[in-house]
């Protein structure tokens, strides 16, 4: 099961001052992912950065942009991150009112639509949007800030890989969250196959990347 699991290094915890060379660096590390947080200072209490930053850094790694943005409206800003080379865009399920045509929005430029939930959102939202969805994003933090601590919500990401087998798509479980090596090995139990990571992979700096990537694999 192991050599299945994914990792998507968030850049959240990344050195901002040399993002590009960072995206580099956890590229040649073993990253599959680079998992890309937009924080609008609305949806969630702090402010990233948005598609022209991204644009920037697509050219620092060939790996999956895994694009979660943490915005409420979001379908205005939908192309925008297209544009700037998202291979995989994620929103929340209070992102806005019609979650159905967001969702497709992000299919019909050629892009993977993920869904992501919080702590508190309920799987059973899950019921009338799996078939189009690529990704589920279970959050284990609230979403906002990065180096918070784990919520077990163990049995959800069990509820949620469920849901996934018996709609007979092929979807990733992802989670993202207070992942360290100890809770990666509960999530990826539970049936979780894409792990989002920052402080536990940028910790320590880029001379031991590939280390802390492969510690979360197990």
């Amino acid at each position: 099961m192991a050599n299945d699991i994914r990792i998507a290094p968030s850049i959240l915890s990344a050195d901002f001052g040399h993002l590009h060379d960072e995206v580099a660096a956890i590229d040649q590390a073993g990253a599959d992912y680079i998992h890309i947080d937009v924080m609008d200072g609305h949806f969630v209490p702090n402010i990233t950065f948005g598609a022209p930053v991204m644009k920037h850094i697509r050219n620092a790694s060939k790996k999956i942009f895994d694009v979660h943005l943490m915005i409420a409206p979001v379908d205005q800003y939908l192309q925008d991150f297209a544009n700037a080379g998202a291979d995989i865009i994620t929103i929340h399920a209070e992102a806005g009112p019609h979650i159905h045509r967001s969702l497709q929005q992000i299919r019909s430029m050629g892009k993977k639509a993920g869904i992501a939930l919080n702590p508190a959102t309920p799987t059973d939202f899950l019921d009338c949007i799996i078939d189009d969805v690529d990704l589920i994003l279970c959050m284990t933090v609230n979403p906002g800030f990065g180096g918070q601590s784990f919520i077990p919500v163990i049995d959800k990401i069990k509820d949620i890989r469920g849901r996934i087998q018996a709609s007979g798509n092929d979807i990733d479980l992802e989670v993202d969250g207070g992942i360290t090596p100890d809770t990666a090995k509960d999530v990826i139990a539970a049936g979780a196959n894409v792990l989002v990571a920052g402080t536990s992979v940028f910790k320590d700096g880029p001379d031991k990347y590939a280390e802390n990537i492969q510690a979360l694999r197990g």
